[in-house]
């Protein structure tokens, strides 16, 4: 029998363009639940800010950001996802991650990118997807954006259990983030979990958080609120997805499909 998860939603500013602060800043958020979840949840380019400036904040895999992470995740026993600017190629990728507290890495390079920021401009799409299996539990990372586009989220196969959103979200458009994560999760018969970051960044756009839990019903979960810094942690009920996938498996009567990258 899988156990229930204890997740915890990271909401929280980003100082702009400024790796060394970010580090120092959600290293001390970390340590404040460490015993108390089992998986952490950062926002969109935790780092940096949604920032194009990718030449200068670009970093390598063997850079400061990644070592940092996996450090956090075996002191404080708890997995870290998030995403960051990773560099590699000579190609920018705003790359998601999932690192365990035993090492495991996992990596996931946004694949719809934010052509109204142009974001299109700076970074290389991503061409395949992630899922991350982690203390029973399928997860499967996605970035902001890419939660306008159902068919890249469709879970096949109940092949995920958890679909995580990191975001850089603006306030104006609060009801959308809403809606698509309801959406998703009521379409996937998953939980669905979207971590977004609060404050105002260095373009002067304003983020609201808003960072919620979906129960596989389309039920609001977790709520971290609104224009708050905060760290909320819920406990994912194993045993609701399982009999709910049982009881009512409409995923049975899905449509075959392939995607074509």
């Amino acid at each position: 029998m899988v156990d229930d998860l204890r997740i915890s939603m990271i909401q929280s500013h980003i100082i702009w363009e400024d790796r060394d602060e970010n580090l120092g800043y959600y290293g001390e958020l970390l340590r404040r639940v460490s015993g108390r979840t089992d998986l952490a949840i950062l926002p969109e380019t935790f780092t940096t800010g949604f920032s194009m400036n990718v030449e200068k904040l670009g970093d390598t895999m063997d850079g400061k950001t990644v070592p940092t992470i996996k450090g956090w995740a075996k002191r404080y026993k708890m997995a870290v996802a998030g995403s960051f600017i990773a560099t590699e190629d000579g190609r920018y990728y705003n790359r998601a991650f999932f690192i365990t507290p035993d090492g495991e890495e996992y990596y996931y390079d946004k694949r719809h990118l934010f052509r109204m920021a142009e974001e299109d401009r700076y970074f290389t799409p991503g061409n395949g997807q992630t899922t991350v299996r982690y203390k029973g539990w399928n997860i499967r990372l996605l970035v902001c954006y890419d939660l306008r586009f159902p068919i890249w989220s469709r879970n096949v196969g109940n092949g995920y259990d958890l679909l995580i959103y990191v975001a850089n979200w603006p306030e104006t458009r609060k009801k959308v983030w809403k809606t698509l994560l309801q959406a998703r999760a009521i379409e996937n018969m998953a939980y669905v979990c979207g971590v977004n970051r609060v404050g105002i960044d260095g373009k002067g756009f304003v983020f609201r958080g808003d960072s919620l839990v979906y129960t596989p019903k389309g039920k609001k979960f977790a709520d971290a609120g609104k224009r708050e810094e905060i760290t909320r942690t819920c406990t994912l009920l194993r045993s609701e997805l399982d009999d709910l996938r049982t009881k009512f498996p409409v995923w049975k009567d899905a449509d075959t499909f392939s995607i074509d990258l």
